[in-house]
């Protein structure tokens, strides 16, 4: 351990869902975490899962860091979450998804900048997130993913990126200071909501507390093949732009303001975009240039995803 570094409590939350297999990769590193056994504990909040989870869980109970099995059984992952808030003793609370690859070290790197706030000021740390295919990856697919790079050091990020939920710690007490996680966003069952952590970041920047971004906390996010296919892809691109406009429909209604302007602001801007991405497509088709044709496939349906959501909340329906 670093001499710089404060003795904090620790919780490291892995929230899964049938992804036993990738669940073990990451709780191999997760328990040779090198910190004190005695200020970190794991927890593995189960939510529903069917293959196994527990048992895979409790194999691991000869670990330098065992983890703890919690089942919640409302299914989302911000329900996980906010299970794991409720269940966590450390001071920070550490979120990670349940197929990241970590070194030894990735949680001191992570926890250093809380440990060195002595004015409290801190209210979340984001570590990189880099993605791998260890299945492959189409060209295409990787145009749509890289890792986040908020700054080059360790250091706060600025207002406008929100960092990914996959690999993202918080203070504690920020949560009974400024509220849980918003339950009408997030995975949910069949649906790949995106913007899980969108609202608790913004709280916690307008209380004035900062976001910090660790470039050596890096965890390595395994992409199954399963999600370099044009179905998910085309899933996902929907999915995420009806969370978006969810979440800014919450977050307007957390500062008191109407999202009528945004909404419908966004209809027309939307309708055209389908309609050139949908254009876009069909020239790279009669091109056979197939990539850049699933490229522009993609962001028509995210434009889709819009024109499906916005009339919803204008109606009060998510």
């Amino acid at each position: 351990m670093s001499a710089d570094l404060s003795p904090l409590r620790v919780t490291v939350a892995i929230c899964t869902y049938n992804r036993a297999a990738w669940l073990r990769q990451t709780l191999d590193g997760v328990t040779r975490q090198d910190y004190p056994p005695e200020l970190l504990e794991v927890l593995v909040i189960d939510n529903n899962s069917t293959d196994g989870t527990a048992d895979l869980v409790a194999s691991y109970r000869g670990a330098r860091h065992p983890p703890r099995h919690v089942l919640e059984t409302r299914q989302g992952a911000n329900f996980a979450r906010n299970r794991a808030i409720a269940e966590a003793r450390g001071d920070v609370i550490v979120f990670g998804d349940d197929d990241i690859l970590v070194e030894s070290d990735w949680l001191r790197h992570l926890v250093r900048p809380f440990a060195n706030d002595a004015a409290g000021r801190i209210g979340a740390v984001a570590g990189e997130v880099i993605p791998v295919f260890p299945q492959g990856c189409p060209p295409w697919v990787g145009r749509f993913h890289g890792p986040q790079a908020l700054r080059t050091d360790t250091g706060p990020t600025p207002p406008g990126p929100t960092p990914m939920s996959a690999n993202l710690a918080f203070r504690r007490k920020i949560f009974s200071e400024l509220g849980m996680f918003d339950t009408s966003v997030g995975r949910q069952g069949g649906l790949i909501f995106s913007g899980d952590e969108n609202l608790v970041i913004h709280r916690l920047r307008r209380a004035g507390y900062e976001v910090w971004f660790s470039p050596e906390a890096r965890v390595r996010h395994q992409m199954p093949a399963g999600r370099t296919t044009l179905r998910y892809m085309l899933r996902h691109a929907f999915d995420s732009a009806r969370s978006r406009v969810v979440g800014r429909v919450n977050l307007d209604r957390l500062e008191g303001r109407s999202s009528g302007g945004y909404l419908w602001s966004r209809l027309p801007a939307n309708f055209a975009k389908a309609i050139g991405f949908a254009v876009l497509a069909l020239l790279w088709i009669i091109l056979f240039q197939k990539g850049n044709a699933l490229t522009a496939l993609v962001r028509t349906w995210r434009s889709c995803g819009y024109l499906y959501q916005i009339p919803r909340s204008l109606l009060g329906i998510v």
